[in-house]
């Protein structure tokens, strides 16, 4: 078997509802605009604490303010919510809030993705005319990063530089993101074993190599794909590349698919068999959503069958490791493919991952306010899962939709 089943729990068989879930849309928005607290933004969840300050800040994209501030934005540009306040009129405090807690928690960390001020800076574009130059000093510094994956490293500015070329259509961002590619294709490494190219991260005092969808080499192709347009005659090489190391990293077994953490990882970790956005067929298929041709279809949609198989994640309603994350696949392959089932599995994970969000929100006395880890993650699901669309938050899409 390719996933631990104990991850895992059974599928409650409850019909799509949209008026349901636009009333969940609806009161998460609403719980988050009345659990704000001014200079403290949301209450911590106890699953995203770490140490003993009994109400900490949390700032980062990842799990903390500047991620909910995002999504209720979102949401609003969306039309699937209507807010009472602008809290981007604070971008100021709030960069200021998150430089203190990469002072504490990851020092010189300022041009991270998920983590650092990038998306900060990114969010209050318009509001300052020096933001697009100070942005600029960040995605060049950050090439060279050595963990080499998307929450730290260069391939998440790859990804902050494809944004901002979209949105400005400014040449100096395609420029960064190709001279951000051109490096990461100079650190490319080659598994004799598997035949394969991958990279190694510095990350966390550790030597990994990592494949999946956050720290790993798939991770790293979601970006590339974004912007092959931009890579002009490299693409190929690029594409090349991407193919052979996911088909030869893939585990097949009757029909499914799954990826290990790690090309190199350990009997111990291997047989974790994670099956999740952040490590797992799910992530895989997300990033790859637009991969050209037909080269990898018959991997992408075993992989759905395994996610489907697997049934929802019982850590929760979440997109990093939960059912909202794993949902995102089958509106992946839905998006890909024009068939109808997808989309139905789609919404059935919604809706067991409604069922998920209402229990914990009883066990715990409040919501997870966060946009990777928590609640407002699986509202920005529930929408897409209305609109039939696959625009998984900070990774599609980051700044107001084009359909708005």
């Amino acid at each position: 078997m390719l996933y631990d089943p104990a991850r895992h729990e059974p599928l409650q068989p409850h019909p799509w509802n949209e008026e349901k879930a636009r009333a969940a849309i609806g009161h998460i928005v609403a719980r988050a605009e009345t659990a704000y607290r001014e200079g403290r933004y949301w209450p911590v969840h106890p699953l995203d604490r770490e140490g003993e300050e009994p109400d900490p800040i949390e700032t980062p994209l990842y799990h903390g303010a500047a991620g909910v501030i995002w999504a209720l934005h979102y949401l609003q540009d969306c039309g699937a919510a209507r807010l009472g306040r602008d809290y981007l009129d604070g971008w100021q405090a709030l960069l200021a809030a998150n430089r203190g807690w990469l002072a504490a928690n990851a020092p010189g960390e300022q041009a991270s993705w998920l983590m650092g001020d990038t998306p900060i800076l990114m969010m209050a574009l318009g509001r300052d005319p020096g933001l697009p130059d100070e942005l600029a000093r960040l995605l060049d510094a950050n090439r060279r990063h050595p963990a080499r994956e998307l929450m730290w490293g260069a391939p998440g500015t790859l990804l902050a530089a494809l944004f901002l070329h979209a949105h400005t259509s400014e040449e100096r961002w395609a420029e960064l993101f190709r001279q951000t590619a051109d490096g990461l294709w100079t650190q490319l490494l080659w598994s004799d074993e598997r035949q394969c190219a991958y990279w190694t991260q510095e990350l966390y005092r550790r030597t990994s190599s990592y494949l999946d969808a956050v720290h790993g080499f798939v991770a790293t192709a979601g970006p590339l794909l974004k912007g092959r347009h931009l890579l002009g005659a490299a693409w190929q090489g690029w594409r090349d590349c991407i193919a052979a190391t996911i088909s030869r990293t893939a585990v097949c077994e009757a029909g499914q698919v799954n990826w290990h953490p790690q090309l190199s990882g350990t009997e111990r970790e291997n047989a974790k068999k994670l099956l999740q956005f952040c490590h797992g067929a799910p992530g895989f298929v997300i990033s790859l959503a637009g991969f050209p041709g037909d080269e990898l279809d018959d991997l992408l949609l075993a992989a759905g069958e395994t996610t489907w198989a697997a049934g929802p994640l019982n850590k929760g309603a979440n997109l990093c490791h939960g059912t909202a994350g794993n949902g995102y696949a089958f509106l992946v392959l839905y998006q890909r493919t024009g068939d109808s089932v997808w989309l139905e599995r789609a919404r059935a994970f919604a809706m067991h991952a409604l069922l998920q969000y209402e229990r914990d929100a009883r066990e715990y006395g409040q919501l997870r306010y966060s946009l990777w880890t928590g609640d407002l993650g699986l509202a920005i699901y529930l929408w897409d899962c209305i609109e039939a669309r696959a625009r998984f938050p900070t990774l599609n899409v980051f700044f107001r939709p084009a359909s708005a």
